[in-house]
Order: structure tokens, then sequence, then C-alpha cells
């Protein structure tokens, strides 16, 4: 790990303390642009989700129906009923993704296995980098928001589902997250800025309690009213 992870980790209540746990819930209520440019459409009703700490898995319920949740992994994608009765499911999933562009429409299973990697990465961060085979390197700091914030830089290897395999980090002057860079492979590799906000503590540990992902233009400038994905978190709980 490099020296700025160490102090980043421990300033999100630290490694010691986050291996005590193996899941993570917590109530999150979506919106944003990119469900209706999918087909699916995001009502604001708040849902619970659960991931796994120290292995990629997580799910949503309810999810299309009350009695209904997913249940994801990078190999499988599922819909299931609540006694685990399976309703769909698609095996190596991001491969029905190949050739699509940002208007391309998903289907549920699909909009399902987006949002499992993508909770998953957003309340594992930062302590996903610190898992075999993630790759660290610290980046130039950034001004933003009239601030100095510090990078890093992540290669998530090769059996994890995420955003795009190399993805940004930006911490502020007391180590917390404020930001994160990626690219949106599965939806035509648009660019974005992922700004988070409003630190929350559950069980020692910090993570963000909103977040607000913007499009990016071909410069890479966030665009303003791209609001591409919100999610608000609450009610943390690890266990």
């Amino acid at each position: 790990m490099t020296g700025l992870l160490d102090v980043v980790l421990a300033a999100h209540g630290g490694l010691d303390r986050w291996r005590e746990f193996t899941t993570i819930d917590a109530t999150i209520v979506s919106g944003g642009k990119l469900w209706q440019i999918k087909g699916q459409p995001q009502d604001p009703a708040p849902r619970r989700m659960t991931v796994a700490l120290h292995r990629e898995w997580a799910s949503v319920q309810p999810f299309g129906a009350e009695d209904q949740k997913t249940d994801f992994t990078p190999q499988r994608i599922a819909i299931e009923k609540l006694d685990g009765r399976v309703v769909a499911e698609r095996l190596n999933p991001r491969e029905s993704f190949a050739g699509h562009e940002l208007t391309t429409q998903w289907d549920p299973l699909q909009r399902a296995y987006f949002n499992g990697y993508a909770l998953w990465t957003y309340l594992t961060t930062p302590f996903l980098m610190a898992l075999p085979g993630f790759a660290v390197t610290e980046t130039d700091p950034i001004e933003d928001h009239g601030e100095r914030w510090f990078g890093l830089q992540a290669q998530f290897p090769d059996q994890f589902a995420s955003h795009s395999r190399l993805q940004e980090f930006y911490f502020d002057s007391d180590f917390l997250q404020r930001r994160h860079d990626y690219r949106v492979d599965i939806a035509g590799g648009f660019a974005a800025i992922q700004y988070v906000y409003d630190i929350v503590e559950a069980d020692g540990i910090k993570l963000p309690s909103k977040r607000r992902a913007y499009r990016c233009d071909a410069g890479g400038r966030l665009i303003p009213d791209e609001l591409m994905v919100s999610i608000d978190v609450s009610d943390i709980r690890l266990t």
C-alpha cells in the first residue's frame, strides 16, 4: 500500500476495524438521468442494500416487486424471490453489454448488475483498495472547490466488476473522500465525476451519505446539468 492510502484508511476508521465486519447494510434512495436514458426509470422509494466487505457480492431489495431482491457477483446476476427462488438470471453478465452506447437500453438484469457492482464499489471505498490484487498509486493533487485534494488511482483486478479498470479517488486535508472519477464502460465509456458529501460514521467506519455523479464533456469537464446518478445513503449498519 502507498503511504497516502495508509493515512486514508486510518482516517475512515482503520483497516483493523474494517476487518472486524463482513457486511454493510444501508438504506439507499437513487435518482438521476441515467435510469431514464436506459429505459429503467427509478422511483424515489427507499431500498435496502447489502454488500460483502471482503468479496464482491451485493443484494438490493425490493427489486421489481416487493417480494424480490437481487443477487450479484461478477460472474452472475439474478433476480430472486425473498425465499431464494430464481425469477431470472444471467451468467457472465458483462458480456451482455458488448457494443453498448450511452443510449442503449438496459433490461432489468443489466440494471441489477450495474446496481450491484456500483454500490459495492461505493460502500467499500476506500477499503477495497487494500484487497488482494488492487494496484494503487498516488497521483498529483488537484484543486477543486477551492481546496487541494490528494489523489489515488486504483487499478481493479480482472476478476472484479466495476465501472472501469482504472479509477481515481480524491481526499481532502482530513484525508476523507470527496470525489471519485471513472469511465462507465458498460454505457459507452462516458467519463464521470462523482462528488461525495456529508460524511457519517457507522460502527467506527466513516463514509459519505450523499453521492452525485455528473457526465463529463470530451475535455473531461463536468457538465452541470448532466446529473447521471444521485444516491442518498442512511441507516448504515456493519455486521
